[in-house]
C-alpha cells in the first residue's frame, strides 16, 4: 500500500484560544471536503463574531491537496493566511480549514508578532483534534436490478467501499466511493455481474 492511497485529515471542529499584548486571537478549525463548504462554516463564524477586527484564514481541499486559499483580511500581507496555511501542511491535512478571529487589543504587534500569533493559534487548534487517515476514494455509480441486491452489497463490503447515496427500488442505483487501492479488484470483480452497469464518476 503506498501512501498515495491515504491522506490525513481531521473529522471534528475545535477551537482555542491565544492572546498577545491585550489582542485576542480566536482559532477554530473544522473538516470542509468543498471550497461551499467552508464558506458556508465562515459565514456562521463571522456572524457569530460580527465585532471581531479580522477573519483571516486558510484552507486545503481535495485528497490531491491541490486546492489551497488563504486570506489575511486586512492585516499586512502574509502576516495571517500563510501562517496559518503552515500550520494545516506541517500536519499533512487536506479536507481541512481554520479560521482565526482576531479582536484588536490596542496594541500593534508588528508584523512579527502577527505571523507568530496567526501561527500559534493555528498550532494549539491543531493540537485539540486528533487527525485522521482516509482511503483515497474514487467514485462510481452502479445501477442494477434489486435481485442483484445481495451480490453488489456484498462486494462493496468486502472491499470497504462507502456508499454515498442509494435509490433503492426495483432499479436500483448506488454512488459508491472504492478505494484506490481495491479498485481493480472491484472493477475485476463487477465484471462477473453481467447487468449491473458501473459507471465511473468525475
Amino acid at each position: 500500500m503506498s501512501e498515495q492511497d491515504f491522506y490525513t485529515t481531521i473529522e471534528q471542529s475545535a477551537v482555542a484560544e491565544f492572546k498577545d499584548r491585550g489582542s485576542k486571537f480566536l482559532a477554530f478549525a473544522f473538516p470542509a471536503a468543498s471550497a461551499e463548504q467552508f464558506k458556508n462554516e465562515l459565514q456562521k463564524l463571522k456572524g457569530l463574531h460580527p465585532k471581531a477586527n479580522h477573519h483571516c484564514f486558510a484552507y486545503r481541499i481535495g485528497t490531491d491537496g491541490l486546492l489551497f486559499r488563504v486570506s489575511d483580511d486586512g492585516e499586512p500581507s502574509g502576516s495571517a493566511g500563510r501562517p496559518i496555511l503552515g500550520q494545516i501542511d506541517s500536519k499533512q491535512l487536506v479536507n481541512a480549514a481554520v479560521v482565526v478571529v482576531r479582536y484588536f487589543g490596542g496594541t500593534l504587534l508588528g508584523v512579527p508578532g502577527l505571523i507568530n500569533a496567526y501561527k500559534t493559534s493555528a498550532a494549539l487548534v491543531l493540537q485539540t483534534i486528533p487527525s485522521v487517515q482516509k482511503q483515497i476514494e474514487v467514485y462510481y455509480r452502479a445501477e442494477f436490478d434489486y435481485t442483484r441486491m445481495n451480490e453488489v452489497m456484498m462486494i462493496l463490503k468486502q472491499c470497504n467501499c462507502t456508499i454515498q447515496e442509494q435509490e433503492l427500488q426495483l432499479f436500483c442505483s448506488i454512488k459508491t466511493g472504492i478505494p484506490k487501492n481495491r479498485l481493480e479488484e472491484v472493477l475485476y470483480r463487477f465484471k462477473d455481474l453481467h447487468d449491473v452497469q458501473l459507471q465511473k464518476l468525475a
